[in-house]
């Protein structure tokens, strides 16, 4: 197997960073929609709504490379 880099290093904190977030968003999204389902759908709509766009705007400039 091949020595990770430095790289390899950044991006595993990256991860290990980004799998503690994504737990504390889904805690976040537990509690709203257990004390609030209705508000908790319309703003996790929103959200969905402007990921969706950043998402179409990353595939634009995946596809031009």
């Amino acid at each position: 197997m091949t020595e990770k880099t430095k790289y390899d290093l950044i991006i595993d904190e990256i991860e290990a960073v980004r799998t503690r977030n994504n737990r504390n968003w889904m805690d976040i999204l537990r509690l709203a929609f257990r004390h609030s389902p209705d508000e908790a759908a319309a703003i996790l709509k929103d959200i969905y709504r402007e990921d969706k766009a950043v998402s179409d705007l990353a595939a634009k400039l995946t596809d031009d490379a």
